[in-house]
């Protein structure tokens, strides 16, 4: 077997490439590159599980970030357990040709309790007196303190929310990414997996804060550029070989879609009033969307309002289309644990979890940075409330009361979706904003255009070949 390595570079596309990137652009001349068909929904856990497993979402299960749990009646995101992906991952096939094969899985989602051999994933500590302590989690599990002492603790707030992407006392903008590709040196002096799959998220976050147009995003390239180009030549002296991935491509958006709020209007949604704030009851709910970036599963717990709800919808601007079960079974999404009904939103569009109608009855879990509270994805979190005096202050503030003891909310998140420039989850127009596979083995890829399922195959032909 081959040693091989794959950086999952998240965001990068054939629009992005040029002067910006010419470590990124040296490695692609010498080998080939390949559009791969974005997964759909494109977005991270459902991308990197029909990489990872070969097959699509209506085998692997892994319908978007997060889905509503029918029988707990819960909306739940983000969650970590490996056992969730339906299926024989990629590094299972490959060990019962080869024994000897070890598999290195850094920072890729679905993390915790997977077969890989080696894994290290965020995973922040929750006391019962209700502080957060970031952290990670790690396998085997003397991985966490060996790699934290050679290393220093891992950048949490770099890796979401505000402080990710942007030069803060947190960190660089590119310190997550820099820290994942030392976690993947010290990974590879230690044990020199037969596989490491590499996760360097620095590109998501700008993308989706200023949007790929933004002149800014020029720095964001150079700086992934120079990460991905010290791991090219750490490897190859090594006699690693390399493949470039991304999960998806990042468009300029400016049209937010309301579309709980939009289900509320019809009386579909039930809201219960705890310590005077709005809470969404997806359980006692008529109908209710679960909003990913730019697709929304929507639960009918009613199911003769089918035709309604997908006439309300059909009608809003920003909405492309709203597929039915017959239609999901076509795009290979269908599944126990999709909507009844899924929106996709045009190329310029996304969707908000938002359900209240005045910001005085938001949640008090809106105003932060609680990616599983929140019934839906919020790429808001990468913004601080520009409403909000001397907002680096009172975070400041708020810090040093959580390091004396005292319970704080760290509620300085807007709700202002505007803010927001770029998105993903729709398959773009054009194919330079499709992700991308790149390889210095050209040999090995030999069609330009690659399904999203075709990644396993194009990875396991990389290890046998």
């Amino acid at each position: 077997m081959n040693r091989t390595v794959v950086l999952n570079v998240v965001g990068l596309t054939e629009s992005l490439l040029g002067d910006a990137t010419p470590r990124i652009s040296q490695f692609l001349a010498k080998g080939a590159k390949a559009n791969v068909v974005p997964a759909f929904p494109a977005v991270t856990c459902t991308a990197q599980s029909t990489y990872l497993t070969g097959t699509p979402p209506s085998q692997h299960g892994i319908v978007a970030n997060g889905w509503y749990n029918r029988e707990l009646a819960e909306v739940q995101f983000w969650k970590q357990s490996n056992h969730l992906v339906q299926g024989r991952k990629i590094w299972e096939e490959l060990r019962e040709l080869d024994p000897k094969f070890t598999c290195a899985k850094l920072f890729w989602w679905y993390n915790m309790y997977s077969t890989a051999d080696y894994s290290i994933t965020p995973r922040p500590m929750y006391p019962a007196d209700g502080r957060k302590f970031f952290d990670i989690y790690a396998w085997p599990f003397s991985i966490r303190s060996e790699i934290k002492k050679e290393l220093g603790e891992f950048p949490f707030p770099t890796f979401w929310g505000p402080a990710a992407g942007i030069q803060t006392p947190q960190g660089a903008p590119d310190a997550c990414s820099r820290w994942i590709a030392e976690s993947a040196k010290w990974t590879e002096k230690k044990y020199a997996p037969t596989l490491s799959l590499v996760y360097l998220p620095h590109l998501d976050y700008n993308l989706q804060r200023l949007g790929p147009k933004h002149p800014d995003i020029t720095q964001d390239l150079r700086q992934i550029d120079a990460i991905v180009g010290d791991l090219i030549e750490f490897f190859q002296k090594r006699s690693v070989q390399m493949a470039l991935l991304s999960e998806y491509g990042i468009t300029q958006v400016d049209t937010p879609i309301h579309i709980n709020r939009l289900l509320r209007e019809n009386h579909w949604l039930t809201i219960k009033e705890e310590l005077g704030l709005e809470m969404l009851d997806a359980g006692a709910s008529k109908a209710f969307a679960v909003a990913d970036h730019q697709v929304a599963h929507i639960y009918l717990n009613d199911r003769s309002l089918e035709d309604k709800v997908r006439a309300i919808l059909e009608k809003e601007a920003g909405v492309a289309s709203v597929l039915d079960r017959k239609q999901q079974t076509a795009m290979g999404i269908e599944h126990a644990r999709s909507g009844d009904l899924i929106a996709v939103a045009k190329e310029n569009a996304w969707f908000t979890y938002y359900y209240w109608f005045d910001d005085v009855k938001a949640p008090d879990f809106a105003r932060c940075v609680d990616i599983h509270r929140k019934p839906g994805y919020d790429p808001v979190e990468l913004f601080l409330d520009p409403k909000i005096p001397a907002v680096k202050l009172k975070i400041a503030w708020k810090l040093l009361k959580k390091k004396l003891g005292f319970r704080m909310l760290m509620d300085v998140i807007p709700l202002d979706a505007t803010l927001v420039k770029g998105s993903h989850g729709c398959r773009p127009a054009s194919p330079g904003d499709y992700p991308l596979f790149i390889t210095e083995r050209a040999e090995l890829l030999t069609n330009g255009q690659l399904n999203p399922t075709d990644v396993y195959h194009q990875i396991k032909r990389h290890v046998l070949h």
